[in-house]
């Protein structure tokens, strides 16, 4: 299974929509996200940033929250999703 993160922020409303989508994906289908705050964590940020090139333009050329990232296969997506969505591309990184 690739790395999957999701980059999220604590204030941001579609990162609470998404995270109890976030949580049920990874019961019903064994898929671990790497949950990266980066709003609060400069680290996490910076992180985030350091992917711009492949993110942005996937994200209509800015850097979003939430944002889902495999940097293994470079696939993105961003913001708030309908769960068959979000497992659709999860589990297609697999």
């Amino acid at each position: 299974m690739s790395r999957l993160i999701m980059f999220h922020a604590r204030e941001c409303p579609h990162c609470r929509v998404m995270m109890p989508l976030v949580d049920q994906l990874e019961k019903e289908q064994k898929i671990r996200f790497e949950k990266l705050e980066i709003w609060h964590d400069e680290k996490n940020a910076d992180l985030m940033r350091s992917y711009r090139p492949v993110i942005a333009p996937k994200c209509g050329g800015q850097l979003r929250t939430p944002t889902f990232f495999n940097p293994e296969t470079s696939a993105v997506l961003c913001g708030e999703v309908p769960y068959d969505k979000l497992k659709e591309w999860a589990l297609s990184q697999g």
